[in-house]
């Protein structure tokens, strides 16, 4: 009877989002259709790669090492399938594997993702995103350095051609390393592998091995991570450059990775102060453990409602955390049941719905957010007391250059100057200039171009066949995708040869229409509104063994008490007066007045 009504339950929900759009219900009907929606896509958007047999860990740590602690690889979070979301594993799907094959030529280049990048991309003025600040860019990047990287392969080359009358690129092709497949693949079923763990666990900045840990860390038996006398820091580039990240490494990368070594010292001071008797590896396990987690927290209810500004989704994106009970009530008498719904997930019981857990080829393309980057920047004084300075992307590209610029014009005006400044909207036409001469470690590439291939690659479906996957209506028209421009629905038209099934995933989602207050699009947000809660929902650390005796008491004060906020102004407290009545850090913050 329960499984009844719960089908009963989805079937309605999705009924009534077909019918009227989740987002013009008033806000508590539109979150039970949007659990609704949730629990559709948990049992029919989760494929396992692996189909049940996964790989044995590749490293063996002792239950000492694993039960109260993240490995560095990732392994032994589920305690009955030790390599789920391991780093080097597969990435899973949210679409049919029957409908996420790789494409191949000649459809891979089928249209010219250099023509598609000029065209429809290639930002031609900044459209503002004005409900959010560049933080919230830098933000976002900071977090998809911890989910995913699937490395190149330099021995294999995608040429992508020049189009004909393109001269701002010298040379008849792009060349592109390809994504690294799976060794490993079954045959006629191409997967490929996450070179970073799958998990929430800040891996970002605490690497994904052994090796890479002690190579941020002090020598001193305190836990701490490595941050000069300066406050800035301490990492050799040399090691970030091992690391995989600096390709995409700018000022905004600097900043977060800084705010975050420092607060995880923050907090091995404070587990040191109650606990003189622990080892420096016991207090940097702990204090990583309770670093990821507010790191987990400030996404959910703070950074997801500032890009996602509908009523709806603020209740939602808390719930997630807190609950529906709320988090005063969860303050005054602590958890009310197991329940998720009530309490929310931190707490609740451990489940994977029907699929081992993994991060997904498909959250990957939905998370492919570069117009969000400006290609020209204003750094302020907070003080006011020097003259503004403009910068361009490339003046704050690559490690040298953002260390540099943190060093001589100070963090204080650099988060100042981020925090006033708008990102731009995630939409057509918006995507950054300096993308389509993009130096990355081996190439000069069109990183616009590249961001299509990379999906057509990795067998993300075209647009309508990925809404039909999520079980949405296709689009039937250019019109619908254009951004409500006509010059460019005639544009895609011709591009695409008339035929809207080839349109590209990323293209439909920058071009439709986007629910109030949203700054990516309802297709995206399918994804989303799946993987958001699975991220949390799979980890025993934000779920069963989100308690004192693993986080201690101390820990979960920590995480309880802080915010985005609290822990700009705990590491620079020169913030205050600007921030005193910002509402959301990823917002737009008020500029000084020094008149």
């Amino acid at each position: 009877m329960r499984a009844l009504l719960m089908r009963s339950f989805i079937k309605l929900s999705e009924t009534v989002d077909r019918r009227i759009g989740w987002d013009k219900l008033p806000a508590w009907l539109g979150i039970s259709v949007l659990v609704g929606i949730r629990d559709a896509l948990r049992e029919h958007n989760l494929f396992d790669s692996y189909e049940g047999d996964p790989p044995r860990p590749q490293t063996q740590y002792s239950p000492a090492e694993y039960l109260t602690n993240r490995t560095p690889d990732g392994s032994y979070n589920d305690l009955s399938d030790p390599s789920m979301g391991m780093a080097n594993t597969r990435f899973g799907r949210n679409v049919a594997p029957s409908k996420g094959r790789p494409e191949q030529m000649p459809h891979l280049m089928d249209p010219n993702p250099r023509l598609i990048s000029t065209e429809l991309l290639l930002r031609d003025e900044f459209r503002p995103a004005t409900t959010l600040n560049v933080l919230a860019a830098a933000w976002l990047q900071f977090e998809t350095h911890d989910w995913f990287s699937h490395g190149t392969d330099a021995n294999r080359i995608h040429k992508i051609p020049v189009p004909e009358g393109d001269h701002e690129w010298n040379g008849a092709t792009i060349d592109v390393p390809a994504t690294p497949a799976d060794p490993d693949s079954a045959p006629g079923h191409t997967t490929f592998i996450n070179r970073e763990t799958h998990w929430w666990d800040a891996s970002q900045i605490y690497g994904n091995s052994p090796q890479a840990q002690k190579l941020i860390r002090t020598d001193s038996d305190d836990g701490k991570v490595l941050i000069d006398g300066d406050g800035f820091i301490g990492v050799a580039p040399e090691v970030i450059k091992a690391s995989g990240a600096a390709d995409g490494w700018w000022v905004g990368s600097e900043l977060m990775g800084t705010i975050f070594m420092r607060e995880h010292n923050a907090i091995c001071d404070r587990l040191r102060a109650a606990y003189p008797e622990w080892t420096g590896e016991q207090i940097f396990n702990k204090a990583r453990l309770i670093n990821a987690a507010l790191i987990a927290k400030i996404h959910t209810v703070e950074w997801t409602p500032a890009i996602l500004a509908h009523p709806t989704l603020h209740i939602g994106m808390r719930a997630n955390w807190f609950g529906l009970a709320g988090e005063a009530v969860g303050k005054l008498v602590g958890r009310i049941g197991t329940s998720d719904l009530i309490s929310g997930i931190p707490g609740s019981d451990t489940e994977h719905h029907s699929a081992a857990y993994s991060i997904t080829e498909d959250f990957v393309t939905v998370y492919r957010m570069h117009p969000l980057i400006p290609d020209d920047y204003t750094f302020l004084s907070l003080a006011g007391d020097t003259a503004p300075q403009e910068l361009s992307f490339t003046d704050l590209h690559g490690v040298a250059n953002a260390r540099g610029v943190l060093k001589r014009l100070g963090i204080v005006d650099c988060l100042y100057s981020l925090g006033v400044a708008h990102p731009g909207a995630v939409t057509l036409h918006n995507s950054p200039k300096f993308m389509r001469q993009f130096q990355s470690e081996t190439h000069l590439i069109d990183l616009i171009a590249v961001d299509i291939l990379r999906s057509r690659e990795r067998g993300v479906p075209r647009y309508n066949e990925f809404r039909r996957q999520l079980r949405l209506k296709p689009a039937t028209s250019f019109e619908e995708i254009s951004g409500g421009d006509q010059a460019t629905a005639d544009r895609m038209r011709e591009i695409y040869g008339g035929d809207i099934e080839k349109v590209d995933t990323m293209v439909g989602m920058f071009g439709e229409k986007l629910p109030a207050g949203f700054g990516f699009s309802d297709t995206a947000f399918r994804i989303f509104v799946l993987m958001a809660t699975r991220r949390l929902k799979s980890d025993r650390f934000y779920t069963v063994d989100f308690t004192p005796q693993v986080y201690t008491p101390e820990g979960m004060a920590w995480i309880a008490d802080n915010t985005m906020t609290s822990v700009l102004l705990r590491h620079y407290p020169t913030l205050e007066p600007v921030l005193r009545n910002v509402k959301n850090p990823f917002a737009p913050w008020p500029r000084m007045s020094h008149g």
